[in-house]
C-alpha cells in the first residue's frame, strides 16, 4: 500500500515568514541603494560645484589682469594722444617758420619810399602796424601793396596823426598763408 503523505507544517506561515524575509532584504538593500545614489548625486553635485567656483575664481582673476591691461592701453592712449598733440604743435612751430620770414619779407616789398615802419605787433592772425610816413599817398600805397598781396588780407587804417615832418599812423592787417599752385 501506499503511503499517503500528510504534510503538517504550516506551509502558509513558511511563506509569509519568507515573503516577510526578502521584503526586509529587499527594503534594507533599496535604502542602502538610495543612501548610495544620494551621496552620489550629492557628491557629483558638490564637485561640480567645486569646479564651476574654480572657473569662476579663474574668470574674476582674468578679467582683473584684462581690466588693468585695459586701462594701461587708456593711460598709453591718453599718452599717445598727448604726444600726438605736442608733434602737432612742433610741426606747425616748424611749418610756420618759413612763413614768418616770408612775411617779413613781403612787408618789405609792400613799403613804399618815404614811409617808415615803427612796430610790428602780431597778436594771432592779425599784425598791428605803426609807422611814418611822409604824406597820406604813402599810407594809401601801403594799403593797396597790403591789399595786392597774398600774404595779407583786410588792411584797417587805425589811426593817421600829424607829427613834426612825418604823419604817424597804425593799421592792423590780417595774415593769410597763399594757396598753393596746382599743377595740371
Amino acid at each position: 500500500m501506499a503511503a499517503t503523505l500528510i504534510n503538517l507544517r504550516p506551509w502558509r506561515e513558511d511563506r509569509r515568514k519568507d515573503r516577510q524575509q526578502r521584503f526586509v532584504v529587499s527594503t534594507f538593500f533599496t535604502t542602502i541603494m538610495a543612501i548610495v545614489l544620494v551621496w552620489a548625486v550629492g557628491f557629483y553635485i558638490q564637485t561640480q560645484t567645486t569646479k564651476q567656483q574654480n572657473r569662476n575664481s579663474f574668470l574674476t582673476q582674468e578679467m582683473a589682469k584684462l581690466d588693468s591691461k585695459i586701462e594701461e592701453i587708456r593711460t598709453l592712449r591718453a599718452q599717445r594722444e598727448r604726444l600726438l598733440e605736442r608733434l602737432q604743435a612742433i610741426q606747425d612751430l616748424q611749418g610756420n617758420r618759413p612763413v614768418i620770414v616770408r612775411t617779413f619779407d613781403e612787408l618789405v616789398r609792400v613799403l613804399p619810399d618815404e614811409l617808415y615802419y615803427t612796430a610790428l605787433t602780431r597778436q594771432g592772425e592779425s599784425l598791428h602796424v605803426t609807422g611814418r610816413a611822409q604824406n597820406n599817398k604813402d599810407v594809401s600805397a601801403l594799403m593797396r601793396n597790403l591789399d595786392r598781396s597774398e600774404w595779407f588780407k583786410n588792411p584797417n587804417l587805425s589811426t593817421v596823426g600829424k607829427g613834426d615832418t612825418y604823419k604817424n599812423f597804425d593799421m592792423n592787417v590780417g595774415l593769410t598763408k597763399p594757396q598753393r599752385k596746382q599743377e595740371g
